[in-house]
């Protein structure tokens, strides 16, 4: 499945940004899809998850009250709503699928190329 994230760019804290990941080439909804991001300097740390039908979703405690991940599998697209935004949500973010969902916060087969968050303070 080859993966495409959107949405990012620059804004100031306290703003929203609607992240999207869209889909091509496999069945999207044998999927879960997680969304991860990665800091300068930093490693790549998970964000959040969703399962194939979209009944499972997980977070990172430092995002939950904030972002809300979602999806329309008739539409082939996850997203990521991002609200309350801080400095340190700043990270290029990506999103990757897996047949499992148990496991993606650890491991995903397939990733996009990433799109870039920068908040402002």
């Amino acid at each position: 499945v080859q993966l495409v994230e959107s949405g990012g760019e620059l804004v100031q804290a306290g703003a929203s940004l609607r992240l999207s990941c869209t889909a091509s080439g496999r069945t999207f909804r044998n999927y879960a899809v997680g969304w991860f991001r990665q800091a300068p300097g930093k490693e790549r740390e998970f964000v959040a998850a969703i399962s194939q039908l979209g009944g499972t979703t997980s977070y990172v405690d430092s995002v939950k009250g904030r972002f809300v991940i979602s999806r329309e599998n008739t539409k082939n697209v996850v997203y990521l709503q991002m609200n309350s935004l801080k400095a340190e949500d700043t990270a290029v973010y990506y999103c990757a699928a897996d047949l499992a969902y148990g496991g993606i916060s650890r491991k995903a087969d397939y990733w996009g190329q990433g799109t870039q968050v920068t908040v402002s303070s």
